[in-house]
């Protein structure tokens, strides 16, 4: 394995919290401290005080009162793992935390890849490609910074003489040329879980993409709790076998047809009817059930209340003044948790750097594919605006994006896994998935992805989904605005949170059908 890892930080005496936390639930003489757990009863000897200790830690976990390992925190920093494991491990599921360098602002340096286990030619052309991927990325962003640089002066005029214009452009540039890079580079970061989480990945670490990796980084976050903690030990199962997994097992068992998957890809992208994003499910009737849900809040009968003003109390920012905080107090908010009962369902087809940006919103939940039930060995991209504008950027694109799965079939062909062979996709392969949202937390996702500063290619999915709840429920989707239109209406200031990362356009100003942008 060549990523690191380490526990930098960790809940002191978990193991004790854990059981005092247990035993404070019935506990008639107040809270059990985790230092009068490790001290237990004095008249006990320490061989059975620990005994009596672990007995109920093992009652507990045995019968699925975990919320008891939730209390206790671990922080790992991690380096050399790849956005293949972070995207289909790290960040498929809601509950952890992670702050990881920026592909779109920070330069990839060509050394900065995973490094699967590879012998003879195979390995040769992964570092080939590592290489020629590294080389366009380098290239495409020389191509593409002229014309970032035009579109940054005409949103700022004035920083024709500011130092940032020597650096604000190149970091747009590189946005969209990180299109190439190949699902091998590594990335560094913070990731902080419950114990419980981490119970769940030792568990789980086996699952179809990049189970290689995963059980390596896995083993070694464990490994660092254990030595903290060594208690936990047993508590800890053991992994479940790659072919006990549900999804393995069914591949295990079918024989592929020849051209499932491109079928599969030619009937979804024609569902879609030419949207990168299309409704295809959506509670009803949604603002009626919204109506109803503020009146039970505030205990009043259907004609004390119109609807359209109970919607307002609940959406406008100018009668519910909370929408224009920062800190996204909706959650804790009487009047705006009505929009939990209202759901919509997205059917999407999105590129795998865009939705690695995507899937941070833990509360929006998608059904994400594995990458090795979609890919077929075709060419299969996405092209930002940016690239698609400029002719010669667009043919070195092109270019790459077919020697990126030529280089996958001469991998294969060299004796390659299907499994190592993920890492070689570039960033634009495109996946396919349906995603669902309360409203509640689609409002939240929707004002900070409609924000100019948000990926181009988010921001586009989500101003096309926003429109499609406001042609469907304008009275609840007329409120879905990034958050200097929000502030706006509740009067906060400046209207703009985001300081000297302003986007230059004053988006507060502009009706919801002029959004545009390249940038």
């Amino acid at each position: 394995m060549n990523a690191k890892v380490r526990l930098v930080e960790h809940s002191r005496q978990s193991y004790n919290f854990m059981v005092a936390a247990a035993r404070t639930c019935y506990s008639a003489r107040g809270i059990v401290t985790s230092e009068q757990v490790a001290a237990g009863r004095r008249q006990a000897d320490p061989a059975e005080r620990f005994a009596a200790r672990d007995r109920l830690a093992h009652s507990v976990f045995e019968a699925g009162h975990h919320t008891t390992l939730q209390h206790g925190q671990v922080q790992f920093a991690l380096e050399g793992v790849s956005r293949l494991f972070i995207w289909s491990f790290l960040h498929s599921h809601p509950f952890y935390n992670s702050e990881q360098v920026s592909q779109r602002y920070v330069p990839v340096a060509p050394e900065h890849h995973y490094q699967p286990a590879l012998g003879g030619a195979a390995a040769g052309i992964y570092q080939e490609q590592m290489a020629r991927a590294g080389a366009a990325y380098r290239e495409l962003a020389a191509l593409l910074a002229p014309r970032c640089r035009e579109l940054y002066l005409e949103r700022f005029p004035a920083r024709r003489r500011s130092p940032r214009l020597e650096t604000d452009p190149e970091k747009l540039a590189l946005e969209a040329a990180r299109y190439v890079l190949p699902l091998a580079t590594s990335a560094y970061l913070y990731h902080t879980v419950s114990v419980l989480t981490l119970f769940r990945y030792q568990r789980l670490a086996e699952q179809r993409d990049a189970p290689t990796e995963t059980r390596a980084v896995v083993a070694a976050m464990v490994a660092a709790l254990l030595a903290a903690e060594p208690e936990y030990a047993t508590l800890l199962q053991d992994p479940l076998p790659l072919a006990d997994t549900p999804e393995a097992a069914f591949f295990a068992g079918r024989e592929a047809a020849p051209g499932d998957a491109a079928r599969f890809r030619a009937a979804f992208d024609a569902d879609l009817a030419g949207l990168p994003s299309r409704l295809v499910g959506a509670s009803e009737p949604a603002e009626t059930l919204v109506a109803a849900a503020v009146r039970e809040v505030l205990g009043l009968p259907a004609g004390a209340l119109a609807d359209e003003e109970a919607i307002a109390l609940c959406l406008d920012p100018a009668r519910n003044h909370l929408w224009g905080e920062t800190l996204n107090l909706a959650t804790m908010d009487r009047l705006a948790r009505p929009l939990h009962h209202v759901h919509y369902s997205f059917r999407r087809r999105i590129s795998h750097t865009a939705d690695s940006q995507d899937q941070r919103h833990r509360m929006t939940p998608a059904s994400r594919p594995s990458l090795l039930s979609q890919e077929n060995g075709e060419p299969d991209y996405l092209t930002p605006q940016l690239i698609a504008q400029l002719p010669a950027a667009h043919r070195l694109y092109r270019e790459t994006m077919e020697r990126s799965w030529e280089a996958i079939a001469r991998f294969r062909a060299a004796g390659g896994s299907a499994e190592d062979a993920l890492y070689l996709l570039p960033n634009a392969k495109c996946l396919r998935y349906t995603e669902s949202s309360d409203l509640l937390n689609f409002h939240h996702k929707a004002a900070m992805r409609l924000c100019y500063n948000a990926q181009e290619e988010i921001w586009r999915l989500t101003w096309e989904e926003a429109r499609q709840i406001r042609e469907r429920h304008p009275a609840l989707g007329r409120y879905l605005l990034p958050p200097c239109g929000q502030r706006q209406l509740a009067g906060s200031h400046p209207l703009c949170p985001e300081g000297n990362r302003y986007c230059g356009v004053p988006v507060w100003r502009l009706a919801f059908a002029d959004y545009e942008r390249v940038l």
